[in-house]
């Protein structure tokens, strides 16, 4: 059996697994957690990597080794390529304010769709160095190089042997690096920070960039959406929806997409091609939080959103509980539309809030098929995918076939994969792991024409978004 690693270093930790390179089969795996904020000292992940990697026999006999990490962190690092400061994260907006005004001053959204297929937000790496450079001047100046999250370790995994590399899936995220000309923007980092800085080179999808000390063989890696695109097997023509404390809904693409908005980031895949996505702020903690106002428990919870009809009795629960991403409403909260003494009933509520986070991802979806063309299917991942009201009510909120995938790390998984082509020059074909498959009955298609109706009908009557039906 020929063995290789996948990484997922995300913001709470860091998930490391083995695999046969043949069958994707999870031989065995090691983790260990991250800092808690929005600030964590790049250093702390790479403590957190020799932690979860101690676990006796780990990485015996494994032959390549692949890095999937959380998007948009800016690392920063100093000519010795020491960290000038702690690492903001994509989840720290105190950059909103910069995102705003770059976005002024390259000419508007359509102006930076154009430039790098993603109008800049506050997550994004472009906004954090703007920041940098009004907040903090003197740490600015000590800079001589920015790299990403999963670039970082990569380098740290070599032994810093080599230069810094990235791919261009991560790339694609920092709002300066064009991935349909698969080149950085060199003016957009000037706009930003107000002068050039050095960047990490782009490698090949399936380059092996270095070896460890201990000879296993680093392929490029990528950002941890374009690495769960590969552990799930994305194909054109479906959308993967991943529903945890957040949410996001992404396809692939054999264009790139340059959607003006906001609403879709029109980043690049971790194999050639790209992989559009929308992302929510309101996930599993709306669930959460619908369960403790009425007291009951999840399951609870899941048994009365059963209970009640599609549509929910009439009510329209908008799940901005904190602002939201997608559409980019980040001062909005959450809207219960629809109250009358039929509605007012707990089982209703319960499963208004599952179909409201559905519907803002099923809102995604149809704003990616407007730009990529027809989704026939989805994919459905992600702790709450784990519950069976969220899988049977997601087939009347999409009115599409659902394949929901079983409990697996799908982000170290396709970094590992990666790994296994880097390795072997091949791309391999893994299955992934299924749950369950869930197919839309007619009363289902209907049930999601109606809803999505009368949601966008209270989305545009409340705020103000694009219009993305014309």
């Amino acid at each position: 059996m020929t063995l290789v690693a996948g990484v997922d270093s995300s913001t709470q930790s860091v998930k490391i697994v083995v695999c046969d390179a043949e069958t994707g089969e999870v031989v065995r795996s090691g983790r260990a957690p991250h800092p808690e904020g929005t600030e964590v000292s790049a250093a702390a992940w790479w403590t957190a990597y020799q932690s979860a990697a101690s676990t006796p026999g780990l990485l015996d006999d494994v032959e390549a080794i692949a890095v999937g990490g959380q998007q948009h962190g800016m690392v920063t690092l100093d000519e010795d390529g020491e960290l000038v400061r702690d690492a903001l994260l994509w989840n720290d907006t105190r950059s909103a304010r910069d995102a705003r005004d770059l976005v002024a001053e390259l000419g508007g959204g359509q102006a930076w769709a154009d430039a790098t297929g993603t109008v800049p937000l506050a997550s994004m790496t472009v906004t954090k160095l703007r920041w940098l450079a009004r907040a903090e001047p003197e740490s600015a100046k000590r800079v001589a190089s920015v790299v990403l999250p999963h670039d970082y370790l990569t380098w740290e995994l070599g032994g810093r042997s080599f230069a810094p590399v990235t791919d261009r899936g991560d790339a694609s995220g920092t709002c300066y690096y064009d991935a349909s000309k698969g080149e950085y923007r060199d003016d957009l980092v000037r706009l930003a920070l107000g002068r050039s800085i050095e960047l990490p080179r782009v490698a090949d999808p399936a380059e092996i960039v270095g070896h460890t000390p201990d000879g296993i063989a680093i392929a490029a890696g990528t950002g941890d959406n374009m690495a769960a695109g590969l552990g799930l097997g994305l194909q054109s023509g479906s959308a993967v929806v991943s529903l945890g404390t957040s949410g996001t809904a992404f396809t692939r693409s054999a264009t790139p997409t340059h959607e003006p908005s906001g609403t879709v980031a029109g980043f690049a895949d971790a194999t050639g091609a790209f992989l559009p996505l929308v992302c929510t702020l309101n996930g599993a903690r709306n669930l959460v939080a619908t369960a403790e106002v009425l007291g009951v428990t999840l399951d609870e919870l899941a048994r009365l959103a059963l209970s009640a009809p599609a549509g929910s009795g009439g009510l329209v629960f908008l799940p901005f509980l904190e602002g939201e991403r997608t559409p980019s409403l980040p001062e909005a909260t959450g809207e219960l539309v629809g109250l009358t003494l039929s509605s007012m009933k707990p089982a209703n509520l319960a499963r208004a809030a599952i179909e409201g986070v559905l519907w803002s991802l099923a809102y995604g979806v149809d704003v990616l098929r407007k730009q990529t063309g027809e989704i026939s299917a989805i994919t459905l991942t992600g702790g709450a995918s784990q519950s069976e009201a969220v899988r049977r009510i997601a087939t009347s909120v999409f009115g599409l076939p659902v394949v929901v995938t079983e409990a697996f790390e799908s982000v170290a998984v396709g970094a590992a994969r990666q790994a296994a082509w880097a390795l072997t020059g091949e791309l391999p074909e893994w299955r992934v792991p299924v749950a369950g498959r869930y197919e839309p009955t007619e009363a289902d298609v209907a049930a999601a024409d109606d809803l999505m109706g009368r949601y966008t009908e209270v989305l545009r009557a409340h705020f103000e978004v694009p219009d993305f039906s014309r």
